[in-house]
């Protein structure tokens, strides 16, 4: 792999800063102020041009919830 521009980097750092905090890419977008449809996208680019990039958070759809009566 070749060195990454400015621009691959930014996206790229991004990307590693959700993926540290485990926050969702909608939740770190909204509170980085970036758009989100363009950090997906730039995933996507990353993966394509063969730069590793880490995993997404995905909480969990469905939480164990006890009723008490």
């Amino acid at each position: 792999m070749n060195e990454l521009t400015s621009t691959q980097a930014y996206w790229l750092g991004h990307l590693f800063h959700a993926s540290s905090r485990q926050l969702p890419l909608s939740e770190y977008a909204k509170k980085q102020r970036l758009d989100l449809a363009e950090l997906l996208t730039w995933e996507q680019r990353l993966v394509v041009q063969g730069v590793p990039v880490p995993p997404r958070h995905r909480p969990a759809r469905f939480v164990t919830v006890e009723v008490i009566r």
